[in-house]
């Protein structure tokens, strides 16, 4: 373990957990990141955010093959975060790669009460084939609640035949039912999220939606004819079950899995890139898996 992520660690542990821990809302939550994300969230040089109608932001910072998108689903509870707070992990991202992030707005839960999330992912999907891309010209992507999404999405268009390339998810949140046996059993090892917020994170998300939807928890989804999946989780978080036990289930479906863990790096922390270097080669082994299935796919 670097001294870096130590340090991050412990400023994640004194800092940021007890800070989360007394935000009185979701629209306190909201706010907290649009002020910080500049300040943690490192940008990479020659970073190119765009703006397009339909409510896609195209994020690249270097050169990018023609035809190809990265659909980054953005992290932040549901409640907080956009591609603009993200934008620079998606960058950072997309340059590794070589390929276009292509990362929609969604309705946050206390804007728009679930499914709205889902419905908006999508139909942000369909502009995107609308404006030429196949299916197997694009990978899922996201962190945290937008990996759970991502993967929510990944169900949907398996059971329409319409998979894509392949998706790639940081310490995705897939069981809202709280089924994982690591909410409790690293609530204190976790540095960066309280344990004693997601049940009321949870009522504000699903409302009065059953918990096991797969829409909302992907982790009760079917996979069929499911593409590879890439996986990435923290041992210590309290999310660690979520991947755990996603990674087995797309196993069941018959896909092919990649897993990375680590057993002491925060929740998603490839977000963290610049201040890390487990954030740098995190993003370095999913950009190499995106090139390859990507490449799959085209021959």
């Amino acid at each position: 373990m670097s001294w870096q992520l130590t340090a991050l660690n412990t400023g994640l542990r004194l800092l940021a957990k007890p800070r989360l821990a007394r935000t009185p809302g979701p629209e306190e939550a909201a706010r907290d990141l649009d002020q910080h994300a500049p300040l943690f969230m490192r940008q990479p040089r020659h970073l190119l955010h765009l703006r397009r109608p339909g409510g896609l932001h195209w994020i690249s910072a270097g050169p990018c093959t023609p035809r190809q998108a990265i659909f980054y689903l953005h992290g932040g509870g549901y409640i907080s975060g956009s591609p603009r707070t993200h934008q620079g992990v998606m960058a950072r991202l997309s340059r590794l790669s070589g390929v276009e992030v292509c990362a929609p707005d969604y309705p946050l839960a206390q804007e728009a009460p679930f499914p709205a999330a889902i419905e908006a992912a999508g139909a942000a999907w369909e502009r995107l084939c609308g404006l030429g891309y196949a299916p197997g010209q694009v990978v899922l992507a996201g962190d945290s609640a937008g990996g759970g999404l991502a993967l929510s999405l990944l169900a949907q268009l398996c059971a329409r035949g319409e998979a894509p390339a392949g998706a790639v998810v940081f310490s995705p949140w897939t069981d809202l039912a709280m089924r994982g046996e690591s909410l409790r059993r690293n609530a204190r090892a976790d540095p960066f999220l309280p344990m004693g917020r997601i049940r009321e994170l949870v009522e504000i998300v699903a409302g009065g939606a059953r918990r096991d939807d797969p829409r909302l928890s992907p982790f009760y989804a079917d996979f069929p004819g499911c593409p590879p999946v890439r996986l990435c989780w923290g041992e210590s978080e309290i999310l660690c079950d979520d991947g755990l036990r996603m990674a087995a289930r797309l196993r069941e479906a018959g896909a092919r899995v990649e897993v990375e863990t680590h057993p002491l790096a925060p929740h998603a922390w490839p977000v963290f890139d610049g201040w890390i270097p487990e954030a740098r080669a995190t993003l370095r082994r999913a950009a190499r898996f995106i090139q390859e299935v990507l490449g799959d796919t085209s021959r």
